[in-house]
């Protein structure tokens, strides 16, 4: 198994770490989301990688899958907590990494419970280890200031165009977890909150991506079906990311058909469950014969 990472992938790890810090300085109140994210996927292509999945800040109770729509106008608020989370992909190999940003003071305990989980786990992260001993140690951490780790999300391991490759990194304690081993890639990405620890999907869906169904549709819709896999391949897209100079093709009619038929699927939005405040940070860890190497580190 390969001991160090490819250099597309420090080079991915590199313009997310960058990006990240660029773009947080501009996350202050009146700030429009949509500028938020589209800045950042736009310097993730001028620094040399393309974005692997599209950039989202999700406000408070709002905990994934946020990413602006078409004339969006939600802005960033006075105070609460703002996650910003994007990633790059280089050649293939991909980078993800998160921060939240409390935006009067009042709630610096939720940001150092998720960045003291995430450091020690990055610390246990190491060949041979039970991916359940870094949940039972996130947990812990986020018990110990007074909230709760969010358990039906979790960290995950990436490969080559898989943004989640099939390992799960818990963020409680579980028994019969995977193991950690020499060559992998892991996003680690604790959430902690004041309500019940759990999100559910809200109505609302603005990323996509593709499933790989082949059977061929109609018309217009099949167009779009080939341009989508050509162009995204199995990494998510945001709607709005999709355009056309027609102005006789209803864009919205066929991504519904499309996601009618499965041959696209959705990622809703993701909500607290009691709408309660939501933190999150998150890197992304290769794993060496000695231990972990953060490639998403400033």
């Amino acid at each position: 198994m390969v001991a160090n990472p490819h250099p597309s992938q420090i080079k991915a790890g590199k313009i997310a770490a960058r990006v990240l810090k660029e773009i947080g300085e501009i996350i202050k109140p009146g700030q429009k989301v949509f500028r938020i994210c589209t800045q950042a996927e736009k310097k993730i292509i001028e620094y040399g990688g393309r974005p692997a999945f599209p950039c989202t800040v999700s406000i408070d109770h709002i905990t994934a899958h946020y990413t602006s729509p078409e004339s969006d106008k939600t802005v960033i608020p006075d105070n609460g907590l703002v996650k910003l989370d994007l990633g790059a992909q280089v050649d293939g190999y991909l980078s993800d990494v998160a921060r939240t940003f409390d935006m009067d003071g009042t709630l610096e305990g939720f940001v150092a419970a998720t960045d003291d989980a995430l450091d020690e786990a990055i610390q246990l992260l190491k060949p041979g280890v039970s991916l359940g001993e870094l949940g039972k140690t996130i947990e812990k951490i986020i018990k110990a200031y007074g909230l709760k780790p969010i358990r039906n999300l979790t960290g995950h391991n990436m490969e080559k165009y898989q943004l989640h490759a099939g390992k799960k990194v818990p963020n409680v304690k579980v028994r019969d977890a995977a193991t950690v081993e020499v060559g992998e890639c892991y996003a680690i990405e604790p959430y902690a909150t004041s309500g019940e620890g759990t999100v559910i999907d809200s109505d609302f869906i603005y990323i996509l991506s593709n499933t790989g169904k082949d059977e061929p549709l109609e018309g217009t819709t099949e167009k779009l079906r080939v341009h989508l896999r050509k162009k995204y391949g199995p990494l998510p897209f945001a709607a709005r990311w999709v355009g056309t100079s027609a102005k006789d093709i209803d864009l919205v009619k066929e991504l519904r058909a499309l996601l009618r038929v499965k041959a696209i699927r959705g990622h809703p939005v993701q909500i607290s469950k009691k709408g309660r405040p939501v933190s999150q940070s998150e890197h992304t860890v290769f794993v060496s014969e000695t231990g972990p190497i953060i490639l998403t580190k400033d």
